[in-house]
């Protein structure tokens, strides 16, 4: 059956009850959608999760379904059913649970249908490509009760979480800044010409919302981070990880001064985000967050490459890539002891986060208690709002004034208007989900 939007909408309210209902007591059936890498770790970690069945996996292109699919099968997994359609997936009312980690520019999208077809869903960080589209998701997990997960890993993290809630004791006093780092060496992409896309690739499947235009070779399937159609570069790759702490044990939600400047330095190709980026937003109290993302050789910061460092009156603390945390006090070299209770919170720490990131989400869904999300759509939301936010002000080479009320820019029509993306029907984000 060829579902309408209409179909989409009154199904899922009528059915999402019933899905939660059978997967507090019985298998839950799961579609993984999008099969790039980050699809290994949904694979291999919800495979290990008692009464969670990987059910069926979705790409536009057939070649990457059908290399994850036998990876899976040569664990001793069940043979997947393969569809390249999203909707063909949300067709199937045995399936309970849809986890994202396509391109960016479809994240918001394939929640919002799913959610409205009465899945529940996980998706991979940053949530949304342009703020529109966050704010819809998170309207429409609201409105038809499903359980939402944003994939910032990092909130599951049992070092994280003791060194957040040690914040929240004052063990560095009043907070008045946190800045994320990230180090990581991008190297010039090949340039390449527009061609046909290959036969196994559904091309304009692929494009979905973003505009229509030519197939390269250094789009597909990684590459796209870099350009401004599909990706948010790497602030939103790999920063939203750290900005996501950051904004966490701050305790704040959007700021109210936004101003971020860099350039891809280098080398000259044909991508089109930053590979240095500094970004600073400021909050209406005066407290800051700043960001720092450099894409070519670099020198170690302190003890760390990549990671958050919080200050406070008394000292700082540090939580690096790997999630350790370190408190030094009044302007000491060494670190404090170890914060108590920091020997069992590594056991969800580092690599095992991902795993108790989505063990949080299905005890979550049986449960049927969103309360107990780790990383509620919202908060992966406003999270993703900061990397969006940035790279406008980025993008327009100027500082940007934010009501973080409205969402809105302050008197700035130009601004505003990269607050929503133009989307390519029939793949548009609905004004009302």
């Amino acid at each position: 059956m060829r579902w309408t939007r209409r179909d989409l909408i009154t199904t899922g309210a009528l059915v999402g009850g019933a899905h939660l209902a059978r997967a507090a007591s019985d298998r839950i059936r799961v579609a993984v959608v999008g099969m790039g890498g980050r699809s290994r770790d949904h694979i291999r970690e919800m495979s290990k999760i008692p009464g969670v069945e990987l059910a069926c996996f979705c790409d536009p292109d057939t070649t990457q379904m059908e290399r994850r699919a036998a990876e899976f099968t040569k664990l001793g997994g069940t043979p997947p059913t393969l569809q390249q359609d999203l909707r063909r997936v949300l067709d199937d009312r045995s399936i309970d649970v849809v986890t994202i980690a396509s391109c960016n520019h479809w994240h918001a999208l394939s929640a919002i249908w799913a959610l409205q077809a009465g899945k529940h869903v996980y998706v991979e960080k940053p949530v949304c490509h342009d703020m529109f589209s966050g704010r819809q998701m998170v309207a429409a997990a609201r409105k038809y009760g499903r359980l939402a997960q944003g994939g910032t890993q990092r909130r599951s993290s049992g070092t994280v979480q003791r060194g957040i809630q040690a914040l929240r004791e004052g063990v560095i006093g009043d907070l008045y800044m946190a800045r994320c780092v990230h180090y990581q060496k991008r190297n010039a992409l090949e340039v390449r010409e527009a061609e046909e896309a290959p036969s196994t690739l559904n091309w304009d499947l692929w494009l979905g919302p973003a505009p229509k235009q030519a197939f390269r070779r250094n789009l597909q399937p990684y590459n796209w981070h870099w350009f401004w159609d599909f990706g948010n570069g790497e602030l939103g790759n790999n920063g939203v990880h750290f900005i996501d702490i950051a904004r966490w044990g701050l305790n704040k939600r959007l700021p109210s001064r936004i101003n971020s400047i860099g350039g891809r330095f280098g080398y000259k190709d044909q991508g089109q985000t930053p590979n240095t980026e500094l970004s600073t937003f400021q909050f209406e109290d005066g407290t800051e967050l700043v960001v720092e993302i450099r894409g070519r050789y670099s020198n170690r910061d302190g003890d760390f490459t990549s990671g958050v460092i919080f200050y406070g009156s008394k000292g700082y603390m540090t939580v690096d890539v790997r999630d350790r945390c370190a408190v030094y006090i009044e302007g000491r070299d060494t670190a404090e002891p170890e914060l108590p209770g920091m020997d069992a919170a590594k056991q969800t720490s580092g690599g095992a986060a991902t795993r108790a990131h989505f063990q949080n989400y299905f005890a979550a869904l049986r449960a049927n208690t969103p309360s107990l999300l780790a990383a509620d759509i919202e908060e992966g939301y406003l999270s993703t709002a900061f990397c969006l936010l940035g790279n406008i002000s980025y993008r327009l080479n100027r500082g940007l004034r934010f009501d973080p009320g409205t969402q809105r820019f302050t008197g700035d029509d130009e601004a505003n208007r990269m607050l929503r993306n133009k989307y390519r029907a029939p793949f548009t984000i609905p004004d009302r989900v």
